[in-house]
């Protein structure tokens, strides 16, 4: 299992960066990093199945392990989905967690992920752009 993490300090409040991270157009908004036409359905509440999908319905589901709204979310990631079907896979601690924690310049935002390594390099890739579209939108939305 790989761990990665990657952090970036955004200029506004944690409850700005939170409603960016999981508003349904912000959402939309800052995904396209890793597939255009993401999405996620679902009620983040702890223990609630979660899928993360694209516009032909492939993704993966996931459990809200841990909540705490504007401070931190943890997902389980549990299986994939292909054209709607969930498919259970074998990913051990498969696990991806947002923390907020608000400074004299705003927001630090870390994303930790847990991950089976032929991820890694899609991660390394990914994550970075995903989380300056997260600060562009923080900065500059209303």
């Amino acid at each position: 299992m790989e761990k990665l993490s990657y952090e970036i300090e955004i200029n506004a409040e944690p409850e700005k960066v939170w409603s960016v991270l999981w508003g349904d157009i912000t959402y939309r908004q800052w995904t396209t990093a890793f597939t255009d036409g993401s999405f996620y359905e679902g009620t983040l509440e702890e223990n609630n199945i979660i899928k993360f999908l694209d516009p032909k319905n492939n993704g993966m589901y996931s459990r809200v392990e841990k909540i705490i709204p504007n401070e931190e979310i943890t997902f389980l990631h549990l299986g994939e989905i292909y054209e709607g079907i969930e498919v259970p896979q074998d990913w051990g601690e498969a696990t991806e967690a947002y923390f907020l924690e608000e400074n004299d310049n705003g927001t630090l935002l870390t994303t930790k992920i847990q991950t089976p390594a032929e991820f890694k390099e899609f991660f390394e890739e990914k994550f970075p752009k995903a989380m300056a579209i997260v600060k562009h939108l923080s900065e500059n939305q209303l």
